[in-house]
């Protein structure tokens, strides 16, 4: 049998996929995440309704607080990070930044296939946390990380060439997290009707009965 397949033990090498996908995680983890998401969903809404000041005009109360819980968020995100760092038992950091291990690259591109042909099959896709949503969950954190420093930049740059180039990235990156965030929780929200724990997993120990 080994003979007849030489491949066997390169692919008994690599764990399979489904190996790191019930994550049970942390009282931390749930907190810091929750703070995550309020103060991005606090920048991404009261942006739509501030009004920047002329110059020589006093900073408005939304502005002043749009800047203020910015830098509160730039240190949830950074904390989120060291957490991320330190903890054990959760995602990794190798498996949210996948891109520059050829392992985890091709474990997100088998994952995609089989996310693919569940779809195909007329399935929802999986919930759990494999190599695909840790990656893209990665991209999102890598976006919101962006949107934080860029706006921490223009905060402590004010009026200097530096400010103006991270003014400009700040409202790019955001558009991007707008649209990270409506399809993270829409993908959430069909999780949960399709019958998944989604939510509980991620905000609060205890689940519900999966209908």
């Amino acid at each position: 049998m080994d003979t007849n397949f030489p491949y066997q033990e390169t692919a008994q090498a690599t764990p399979p996929l489904s190996d790191e996908r019930q994550v049970a995680r942390s009282a931390a983890t749930r907190i810091v995440h929750l703070l995550l998401l309020l103060v991005v969903l606090n920048q991404l809404a009261g942006s739509q309704f501030m009004e920047r000041p002329e110059p020589g005009d006093e900073s408005l109360s939304l502005y002043l607080i749009h800047q203020y819980a910015g830098l509160a968020g730039f240190v949830v995100v950074a904390a989120f990070w060291i957490w991320t760092l330190v903890r054990r038992g959760e995602t990794s950091v190798a498996r949210l930044v996948p891109w520059f291990s050829l392992r985890r690259l091709r474990d997100v591109g088998a994952d995609l296939a089989m996310q693919a042909k569940r779809v195909s099959r007329g399935h929802g896709p999986d919930d759990n946390d494999g190599a695909l949503a840790s990656s893209v969950h990665g991209l999102g954190l890598l976006a919101v990380t962006a949107m934080a420093a860029t706006g921490s930049i223009w905060f402590f740059t004010h009026g200097t060439p530096a400010a103006h180039l991270a003014m400009s990235a700040h409202k790019v990156i955001a558009n991007l997290v707008w649209a990270y965030l409506f399809a993270h929780a829409g993908l959430a929200v069909l999780h949960w009707l399709l019958g998944s724990d989604i939510f509980s997993r991620m905000f609060w120990p205890a689940r519900r009965a999966a209908r």
